[in-house]
């Protein structure tokens, strides 16, 4: 994501009404990182490092350094996605045929769909329970709504979903996306 870019989506949030703080540090962008082990993609960083989006719905990444109620809800935002894999394993049948054969013991299943769950791309929390792969650590991953095993695209990439989300309009400074990035996984169950 280029400074005009970034520049232009705070603005058209700004109009719909998202509040804002000052962008995250180098130092703060690091705490997070280590404190709930992941590791932002290079355009949710520059978003969030130019100002931080804090309205409801948003993670608020700063308060969760502060806050160890907030650091629990972010904890839970981050645990979202392999617990809606749970409950879809345990009421709807869910299973990836990848995993081998499906067992009659519960436990053993969710414990195998952890152990593979643990090499999928880990998702970082944007909105609500919309979601950006940490992996491929590049510009242009795209952004996911997952809500248990229902996942779908919801932005090609990070601009494009935040015109989604917000129903705006980008310009022309925007590239023109025909399809997403593969994601590993994610990509693979997209409904």
């Amino acid at each position: 994501m280029k400074h005009a870019q970034a520049i232009e989506i705070i603005r058209k949030l700004k109009a719909k009404k998202v509040k804002f703080e000052h962008g995250l540090s180098d130092a703060e962008v690091q705490q997070i990182e280590n404190k709930f082990n992941l590791r932002f993609p290079p355009d949710l960083q520059y978003f969030l490092q130019k100002e931080l989006p804090i309205s409801n719905g948003f993670v608020n990444w700063r308060l969760g350094l502060q806050s160890k109620i907030e650091a629990m809800d972010i904890r839970k935002r981050i645990d979202w996605p392999f617990s809606g894999i749970v409950f879809d394993i345990e009421h709807n049948a869910f299973w990836m045929e990848e995993w081998g054969e499906k067992s009659n013991d519960l436990n053993e299943n969710i414990m195998v769909a952890e152990i593979y769950y643990e090499t999928y791309p880990k998702m970082i929390p944007i909105y609500s329970h919309r979601y950006i792969p940490s992996e491929p650590h590049k510009t242009g991953n795209p952004v996911f709504s997952i809500y248990q095993t229902d996942i779908i695209y919801y932005g090609y990439d990070l601009a494009h979903y935040f015109a989604h989300e917000f129903r705006f309009e980008l310009s022309d400074k925007f590239p023109i996306i025909d399809a997403p990035n593969h994601i590993d996984f994610w990509g693979d169950i997209e409904s």
